[in-house]
């Protein structure tokens, strides 16, 4: 067997639970990284979906262990500062040093704009922009330390670069996670420290394929099916497929950390299935 392409690296992956998080823990230990892996493992009042919980986070720690690779599991709040530190602290004194950061944690709800209501408005922010800016916080100053350089993928969204009805709130998180990654990269890119975002179009994940969100895209129907959800999916693709799968996007957060991504800092990546060229 070859060197992965991580190897010998460590990754702080938040929202590492379940879904995409899950996914590049796995794909990043698979190419020879250990991994710290974060999650809240707790409810948010303005959900509509179950959150992960410690077992599914438990699940991922098992899964990255039979690809044997050290892994540290915390359950920590990215809007936590302090909590994240230190996670951070922790796992570079136990895993000694950290290479890579996935800033993944990311929630989910819809409403039109004036619907919002003020929590749900700040969980958003909170979550997907507030604790992608604290991830990077507690994570970048042993990464500047260690002087190995590194690379940060920030999970943006194909709506971090065009908008959709009923998720303003998202979107602006996503497009603001957008902006942050640029000021990072330019700030971060004399330590060799490269910072780029993936825009996934619609993942095959808990935060989307559940029954609230069915029932959004589908009102008429008294019990949509995921089958009628991806019909209409697949009209907003260019390639005729509803969604891309957890793994698709790993792939590209496995291109983006490893070596053979050295000189790329500041693009966005979309992992869209045509959608933004659909549009």
């Amino acid at each position: 067997m070859g060197m992965g392409r991580v190897e010998g690296k460590v990754a702080l992956i938040t929202g590492a639970a379940r879904g995409q998080g899950r996914s590049h823990a796995i794909r990043l230990a698979e190419e020879g990284a250990d991994i710290i892996a974060v999650d809240l493992c707790a409810p948010i009042d303005t959900l509509e979906y179950e959150t992960a919980t410690a077992d599914d986070l438990a699940e991922t720690v098992e899964q990255v262990k039979a690809l044997d690779r050290r892994v540290i599991a915390a359950e920590a709040d990215v809007r936590d500062t302090a909590a994240m530190r230190a996670v951070v602290e922790q796992a570079v004194a136990d895993l000694g040093r950290l290479d890579i950061v996935v800033a993944n944690a990311g929630i989910v709800t819809f409403a039109p704009v004036l619907e919002i209501t003020d929590t749900a408005w700040q969980d958003v922010i909170d979550v997907n922009l507030t604790g992608v800016w604290r991830t990077c916080v507690a994570a970048v100053p042993s990464m500047i330390a260690a002087g190995n350089g590194g690379s940060i993928i920030l999970t943006s969204s194909a709506a971090g670069l065009t908008p959709f009805r009923n998720s303003a709130h998202y979107v602006s998180s996503k497009f603001g996670v957008v902006g942050l990654m640029k000021c990072l990269a330019l700030e971060l890119a004399e330590h060799m420290i490269r910072v780029n975002s993936v825009n996934p179009t619609t993942v095959d994940t808990p935060m989307v394929i559940n029954e609230p969100t069915l029932k959004l895209f589908l009102p008429e129907s008294d019990s949509p099916t995921k089958e009628q959800f991806g019909d209409v999916m697949q009209e907003s693709h260019a390639l005729p497929v509803p969604w891309v799968e957890s793994r698709d996007v790993s792939n590209a957060v496995l291109y983006l950390a490893s070596d053979e991504a050295r000189y790329v800092t500041g693009v966005t990546l979309p992992v869209d299935a045509g959608l933004l060229i659909q549009r």
